[in-house]
C-alpha cells in the first residue's frame, strides 16, 4: 500500500500537510494540548483566570497566560477587563472560537466514547512489545 501523499498544491488541496502553509499553522494551534483544553473549558461561557486554573488540572500559571494570550491573538478568545477594584478579567470564546469549539467538543465526545477501546489497544500493544523476540 502506498503511504505517500500526492502533491495536490497545484489543485488547491492538501495544504495542511505542508509545513509552511496557513492551514497547517491553524491545525498546530488548535491541536496544542492546552489550547484544546482551554477552549473546551470556555465552551460553557466566560470564566476568570483562576477559575480556568482550577478546571485545567496540571496547567501552570505561565502556560495558562501564554495560551490565553495566543488564543486572543488568533481571535478565538476575548479578554474583557471590568473597571472594578480589584479589576475583574473574564475570558470567553469569540464567535470564531465557538465555531472551533464545536469541533473540539466533537473530539472530546469521541474520546469519551472510545477511551476504553484505545486503552485496550495500548495494553495489547505493550504486552506484545514486552514479549521476548524469538529467533526464527
Amino acid at each position: 500500500m502506498d503511504t505517500t501523499f500526492p502533491d495536490l498544491r497545484g489543485y488547491g488541496g492538501a495544504d495542511a500537510f505542508l509545513l509552511a502553509c496557513k492551514p497547517r499553522a491553524i491545525l498546530d494551534m488548535l491541536t496544542g494540548k492546552w489550547s484544546t483544553l482551554v477552549m473546551g473549558a470556555l465552551l460553557d461561557g466566560p470564566r476568570r483566570f483562576n477559575e480556568l486554573r482550577r478546571i485545567l488540572d496540571g496547567i501552570t500559571q505561565k502556560m495558562l497566560s501564554q495560551t490565553l494570550r495566543a488564543l486572543e491573538r488568533d481571535g478565538l478568545v476575548r479578554r474583557t477587563v471590568y473597571p472594578t477594584i480589584p479589576p475583574r478579567v473574564d475570558y470567553e470564546l469569540t464567535e470564531l472560537g465557538r465555531s472551533a469549539g464545536g469541533l473540539l467538543a466533537a473530539i472530546a465526545e469521541w474520546s469519551a466514547e472510545h477511551a476504553d477501546e484505545v486503552f485496550a489497544a495500548r495494553r495489547a500493544y505493550d504486552e506484545r512489545a514486552a514479549e521476548p523476540v524469538r529467533p526464527i
